[in-house]
């Protein structure tokens, strides 16, 4: 039986803070719980959260100095992440998902979730994975640099 969208939203920030905190195996449960019989649009959904939540953090961490195109103010990736359009199709997948969703580029975000669901499993859920482990990393040095400021 499918779990609610209220409860799968509690999973999701749990496994959040679980994976800030250092306590992977717990995040990764978390994430399971949520991800196991979850169909494209709940999956759709898991990844729309973790991007929102990457976005948040990386407006804390950016303010606005955030690094943008001048034509447009549009986040830039490779600022963010050099390397990540590298050999690495999960890594890739994340940053273009985080940096579209924090654009408000919801159509580029949706395409890429729609590309994502067509490779190997092993690639998709190499993806998401890839995705819930940079919004981890963001947060964790959100919180590293409010401990310094």
């Amino acid at each position: 039986m499918a779990i609610s969208t209220e409860d799968a939203s509690k999973l999701i920030f749990e496994a959040l803070a679980h994976g800030v905190a250092g306590d992977g195996d717990t995040a990764i449960d978390k994430l399971n719980t949520v991800c196991e019989d979850a169909d494209g649009p709940r999956m759709f959904g898991v990844c729309c959260a973790l991007a929102e939540a990457g976005a948040h953090m990386l407006r804390r961490i950016y303010g606005d100095k955030a690094p943008k195109t001048p034509e447009d103010g549009m986040w830039i990736m490779q600022e963010l992440q050099p390397g990540a359009m590298g050999d690495d199709p999960a890594k890739a997948f994340s940053m273009r998902f985080l940096i579209a969703w924090a654009n408000d580029d919801r159509d580029t975000a949706n395409a890429l979730f729609s590309a994502a669901t067509h490779a190997s499993d092993e690639e998709y859920i190499g993806s998401v994975c890839a995705l819930f482990a940079d919004v981890i990393g963001i947060t964790r040095l959100a919180l590293d640099q409010d401990k310094t400021a």
